[in-house]
């Protein structure tokens, strides 16, 4: 992109983090909209794991982020990584969980799965424009 003049590169950055506002709203809109539809405010528990999610990338992994993504003997690294798989799984888990002992109905489930899945998008969209661009990893 070092063709492009620097109006032009600031316009795409910046829609690009557009794209990832709308997509965390979207996600938020979507968990209270699977509590407020359906009166039934137990799937908001999800809430606690998306919370959780990033915290060990926050406080183990640093500034080098391309060891996240590869093999590594750091066991720090190794702890990041198991910690934020199973806030991950939780996440899936915990509306499954709800849906299997008749807490929340289907359509709940569907909402919580669809958040989840709007979540997961926008976080790999930021970590796609942070390996492109001039951002900083956190």
């Amino acid at each position: 992109m070092a063709e492009f003049p620097g109006y032009f590169r600031y316009c795409l950055n910046t829609g690009k983090l557009v794209l990832l506002a709308i997509l965390v709203s979207g996600g938020i809109v979507l968990q209270i909209l699977a509590c407020a539809l359906y009166k039934n405010w137990w799937p908001m528990l999800t809430v606690i794991t998306y919370v959780l999610l990033p915290m060990p990338l926050l406080f183990f992994v640093g500034s080098d982020h391309s060891s996240l993504f590869s093999e590594s003997d750091n066991s720090w690294v190794n702890a990041t990584k198991f910690l934020t798989g199973a806030s991950a799984v939780g996440s899936i888990a915990i509306p499954a969980i709800l849906k299997h002992s008749g807490v929340i109905s289907w359509g709940a489930f569907a909402m919580e799965l669809s958040s989840f899945f709007v979540f997961v998008s926008a976080i790999m969209c930021y970590l796609r424009m942070n390996d492109e661009d001039d951002y900083s990893y956190l």
